[in-house]
């Protein structure tokens, strides 16, 4: 007991440390942290909204390059929570980097971060109304529909998320609870249902279906090397608790573990998911044609009542991962703008005090999700949204070369998450599976113009960090946590 309370005064003492005032609310307790990066990466929501693409480019054994994946992530997630039990404030790796390195780098990484999570916003939110809530209600597919039903679902989220950090745990963690069973639940029913009617096959495990016969499978860019998109499009996200590190209880403990048992339930879910699901296709060439293949086996196996109960769970965990983006969005502009770092930078670290939220900050999450869903058409919405599955994975890589960097500067903080001897070898795993990472998301074709976008983004952000060394320097040479010479 006495050891909890320490935890928790360290935890309230880490805001000062880091040369702010608390401003932040802290109501997150461990599950609550947990359910912020689980719901963030919301394994069923990401298996749902990829399978079909594994069916059709790899077969269903490429499901197994999943594993790859999960190993792949929590090797980066360990490296992250190694910074996360050091450094625990808003902003992450804005705030690593800002501190370890210099103010400079630190910008550059709270840019690219920025740049991913209100990309994603509109990524999650458009496809809960496009794959989950539309077949649902039993409408016909239809573009302005979908974007309709995601302002619909923008308005709303920015609601609780303005209203309190509170309210956003509890939604997060009532999603991540019914994941967490539906899944479990699914794949055992699934099991069942195959032993009990015969109709499924182990042996779709090993099979490519109907790639059987494609060209250049094994091929770099190849339909076996697409699958792996699955698992580098799902097992992100991992670091949204330690964006709300300041919110959270005993943040030493308890947001370094939320990372890293967030993708290791990830991974492990995952996995049981995804066998259950291949094992239960009783034909692969119409199930792979479909562009919804988990709700059409769910349909042949467990009947529509329970096809409709997946769509219905579905749709409450897009939206918990959404408004989690938005909320972690929400707390990089935050932090950067505490630090006068970021555009309108007076109003957007203001704090109303009666919430403890960062309302402006939320708000322009918000308009800058409707000016996107408003005024870009399908097809550049969606080379943006495929964009931004290649941020993460620049963020992460860029994590671990500052780790490696700068690891032998860094404290040790007494009862805090720590690999020990283990940082280094660690560390290399993570540095060379992020270089696998983003080759693998470069080289596929069709990845072009994705790319172009991302050297786009980080052209803007130059020209914005331009834009700071010429009209306010100080800001990128100030020591974060430094804000007095800002205020007036």
């Amino acid at each position: 007991m006495a050891e909890a309370l320490a935890g928790e005064q360290s935890g309230e003492n880490s805001v000062q440390l880091g040369g702010y005032q608390q401003e932040l609310k802290r109501t997150l307790g461990p599950f609550q942290v947990f359910a912020i990066s689980f719901a963030f990466i919301s394994v069923a929501v990401g298996i749902f909204a990829t399978y079909d693409d594994v069916l059709q480019n790899a077969g269903p054994v490429g499901i197994w390059l999943w594993v790859i994946a999960a190993v792949g992530q929590t090797l980066v997630a360990l490296i992250v929570a190694q910074f996360a039990a050091r450094i625990p404030l808003s902003g992450s790796s804005y705030q690593w980097a800002s501190r370890l390195a210099n103010p400079k780098v630190g910008w550059g990484f709270g840019w690219l971060t920025f740049c991913y999570l209100a990309i994603a916003v509109v990524a999650v939110d458009n496809a809960l109304a496009s794959q989950a809530f539309i077949p649902l209600i039993g409408i016909a597919p239809d573009e302005g529909t979908a974007r309709l039903i995601t302002l619909v679902v923008l308005l709303i989220q920015v609601v609780f998320a303005v209203g309190s950090t509170r309210i956003v745990s509890m939604i997060n963690a009532s999603a991540v609870g019914l994941e967490l069973v539906l899944v479990v639940v699914v794949a055992i029913a699934l099991f069942i249902a195959v032993a009990i009617t015969g109709d499924g096959a182990v042996g779709n495990l090993t099979s490519r279906g109907v790639t059987e016969n494609a060209p250049d499978y094994f091929a770099v860019g190849g339909g076996l090397m697409f699958a792996m998109l699955m698992g580098l499009a799902t097992l992100v996200g991992f670091d949204a608790a330690a964006n709300l590190a300041e919110e959270a209880k005993d943040p030493y403990r308890n947001v370094p573990r939320a990372i890293v048992g967030s993708v290791v339930a990830a991974g492990l879910l995952g996995l049981l998911f995804l066998v259950a699901l291949t094992v239960a296709i009783d034909d692969i060439p119409r199930v792979s044609a479909s562009d919804s293949p988990v709700a059409l086996i769910m349909r042949d196996q467990l009947g529509p009542v329970m096809e409709r109960t997946l769509l219905v769970a579905i749709t409450f965990a897009f939206f918990g991962a959404g408004l989690v983006v938005m909320t972690a969005c929400s707390r990089i502009v935050f932090a950067m703008s505490r630090d006068a770092r970021f555009p309108a930078h007076r109003l957007m670290r203001r704090v109303d005090p009666r919430t403890h939220t960062p309302v402006p900050a939320t708000i322009l999450i918000f308009v800058m999700g409707v000016v996107l869903m408003v005024a870009l058409p399908g097809a550049a919405l969606l080379k943006l949204i495929t964009a931004a599955t290649i941020l993460p994975a620049i963020i992460y890589g860029l994590t671990i070369v500052l780790y490696l960097g700068v690891r032998r500067r860094l404290e040790r903080k007494e009862g805090a998450f720590d690999l020990g001897r283990f940082e280094l070898p660690v560390a290399i795993g993570a540095l060379v599976w992020s270089v696998v990472a983003l080759f693998m998301l470069v080289v596929p074709a069709g990845a072009l113009v994705p790319v172009l976008i991302v050297v786009g983004l980080l052209l803007a952000g130059g020209l914005f960090f331009l834009g700071l060394l010429l009209f306010n320097r100080q800001a990128l040479e100030t020591e974060p946590g430094d804000v007095s010479v800002f205020k007036h």
